[in-house]
């Protein structure tokens, strides 16, 4: 693109880059129409002409490095004066180089290549960084899908144990998240809390079949086995001791191998559900006894949610609940089994709550 309020100077610059194969100009003589231009089009170079009518060469320098889409077109001043001033002035607005006026031949074709070839190699450099960027997106993208497949698939695995479809533990985890969400928490630590509360019943992997789908009522001595899977739950997602790490890699070299991944926050949150989703608010529950807030509160959330569904699904040991009396049930509780925030919470997305019922519904 070539600048200049006098046209025999866009000619003459024209036709010299012309015998050096240049081709495919835009050109102007009203310094008005420079920026606009230039944004159109995003030229590889600019040709710019100083002292204009209108509109100064400077002025143009310092629209052009406003915009984003034109702060890295390069600029080559054309100019008659020698001013030290002024070419400073030139250079800190963005000018990468000058030509003196009147045009020298054989400065006027180096002095483009160069330019050009910088722009080049620049323009490379930032589509790798971008290429890159977008590269690290898809895979961190797909790391993420794969830790909620594996986390899931986990979840689903214990679930299996006693609920045919394992829709169970998507619905857990979905009005988990709604009640956190009406509590307050919001972005990643919503994400967390749902893949997490997804692992609260893990545990059950540890229950023999004849106490986990016994249609009855359970004994005193299988209850205690039942209320065991919340400890099982912590020790299948807790991470190793040290001196079950140091067992294990003396066992094989492999071992080393699997046990170098790093902790992740969304199983130190499953264990903290899987361990505590039983506890009552007035302390009566298991298997710790804690009470009020000394249980965490994905813990209370999860317990609202688990409970939900327990009550508005089919198990091997009750039929569905209607929907309000559900809703009846756990108001009864209220600040002896839950949370009484968590509860009103739970409450105030009731509308969403059905939504998620009603699309992961059980198939039967």
């Amino acid at each position: 693109m070539v600048v200049d309020d006098e046209a025999t100077n866009v000619k003459v610059v024209c036709r010299l880059l012309k015998l050096e194969d240049y081709s495919n100009f835009l050109t102007t003589t009203d310094a008005r129409e420079a920026v606009q231009m230039a944004r159109a089009e995003l030229p590889d170079l600019i040709l710019l002409d100083l002292n204009m009518p209108h509109v100064s060469g400077l002025e143009i320098l310092s629209e052009l490095q406003a915009h984003e889409a034109t702060r890295f077109i390069p600029v080559v001043i054309l100019t008659a004066s020698t001013d030290h001033d002024t070419r400073v002035d030139a250079l800190g607005r963005g000018a990468n180089d000058f030509l003196n006026k009147p045009i020298d031949p054989s400065e006027l074709a180096p002095r483009v290549r160069n330019v050009l070839t910088l722009k080049y190699h620049q323009d490379k450099l930032r589509n790798y960084s971008r290429d890159l960027e977008a590269a690290v997106r898809e895979r961190t993208a797909q790391l993420e899908a794969s830790r909620q497949d594996v986390t899931h698939c986990l979840a689903r695995a214990a679930e299996y144990r006693d609920d045919d479809t394992g829709q169970h533990v998507l619905r857990v985890g979905k009005y988990a998240r709604l009640v956190a969400e009406a509590l307050g928490v919001a972005g990643e630590e919503l994400d967390t809390l749902e893949q997490a509360a997804q692992l609260h019943d893990v545990g059950k992997i540890g229950i023999p079949d004849a106490v986990l789908i016994k249609p009855g009522k359970f004994t005193e001595q299988e209850m205690q086995l039942m209320q065991k899977h919340c400890g099982y739950g912590k020790r299948i997602l807790q991470c190793w001791t040290s001196e079950e790490e140091q067992i294990f890699k003396n066992h094989a070299n492999i071992g080393a191998k699997i046990l170098e991944v790093g902790n992740s926050p969304i199983l130190e949150v499953a264990v903290r559900i899987a361990l505590t989703h039983h506890e009552w608010w007035d302390g009566t529950g298991y298997p710790l006894g804690l009470q009020g807030e000394d249980i965490p509160w994905q813990g209370r959330v999860t317990a609202v949610a688990d409970v939900f569904d327990a009550l508005s699904t089919k198990r091997c040991y009750k039929e569905a609940f209607p929907l309000e009396k559900c809703f009846q049930i756990m108001e009864e509780e209220r600040d002896t089994h839950f949370d009484p925030t968590v509860l009103d919470a739970f409450f105030s997305r009731r509308g969403e709550i059905v939504a998620v019922q009603l699309r992961f519904a059980d198939e039967s």
